[in-house]
């Protein structure tokens, strides 16, 4: 198999990844109402520390702002997260994590950590750390080919 072989077949089990990946966490967070879209938008919110723009959401997520806003709006309105003025941008709000939507974050936490215990046992040392180092490769090289305008 040569490089662009190898490489279209970690594209292709990305693909399939994240599929799994989003069925799972819509199954981790169905109890609370929420999907896996949902849930990234309370984690890059918690993740990062403090209330923050859509933008930076959408940029955390890896996501458009508008897809983006769209989590965030239907969050608002269950509760989860509340607005707040942005200092440096009057018409972009800023979003908090509610108590309810902090509470949430971390209960379907726990049932994450659980999983991710699973997805761990009998696992290759050091196989996930290899993984990541060369997801974040890949994520590099897509990201300068991005801002070069070739996605290729």
């Amino acid at each position: 198999m040569d490089t662009s072989e190898a490489i279209t077949g970690v594209l292709l089990a990305i693909f399939r990844l994240n599929g799994l990946i989003l069925n799972r966490g819509d199954q981790l967070t169905e109890e609370f109402g929420l999907t896996s879209a949902r849930w990234q938008v309370l984690g890059a919110i918690a993740l990062s520390g403090g209330p923050q723009g859509v933008p930076d959401i959408a940029d955390r997520m890896g996501v458009t702002r508008q897809g983006a806003q769209k989590q965030v709006n239907m969050l608002e309105q269950d509760g989860m997260l509340a607005k707040r003025p942005n200092p440096r941008h009057q018409r972009s709000p800023l979003y908090a994590l509610t108590a309810r939507g902090r509470d949430a974050y971390n209960e379907i936490m726990v049932k994450y950590a659980e999983w991710t215990d699973e997805l761990a046992d009998g696992a290759t040392p050091g196989i996930y750390e290899q993984t990541l180092e060369g997801l974040r490769y890949l994520e590099t090289r897509l990201a300068v080919n991005s801002h070069e305008g070739d996605v290729t």
